[in-house]
């Protein structure tokens, strides 16, 4: 089951208190990115965020699970009615999460002579 436009909506919502969200639809689930690092993702109307330390202090009872089959689990956000808390929550683990990987320039192939 994909997410639903109703619910990434209302998630993108919650967070809008925060700067610098953005959102970026994979196969019709989406990956949240706080200030440019990937925070979350939203798969089958589920929130899930990175397992980082901190995220797991904020939300002790929260249990690990795949975003998706074959993926690393990552923390599901159940109490995401509260605006405050999951503003609270990005901020908590906006320093643990990882550094965007940098696109490696490709070299440029000779051009083939042909005969």
């Amino acid at each position: 089951m994909a997410t639903t436009k109703d619910y990434i909506s209302f998630i993108l919502d919650q967070l809008s208190g925060l700067e610098d969200i953005t959102c970026r639809s994979m196969m019709g689930e989406y990956i949240i990115y706080y200030k440019g690092r990937i925070a979350a993702y939203v798969c089958d109307n589920r929130l899930l965020v990175k397992p980082v330390e901190a995220a797991k202090k904020y939300v002790p009872d929260g249990t690990l699970e795949p975003p998706y089959a074959g993926a690393k689990d990552m923390l599901l956000v159940e109490d995401v009615d509260s605006a405050a808390y999951l503003k609270g929550l990005f901020e908590a683990i906006y320093e643990e999460l990882p550094e965007p990987k940098k696109k490696q320039k490709r070299e440029k192939s000779p051009a083939k002579k042909t005969l």
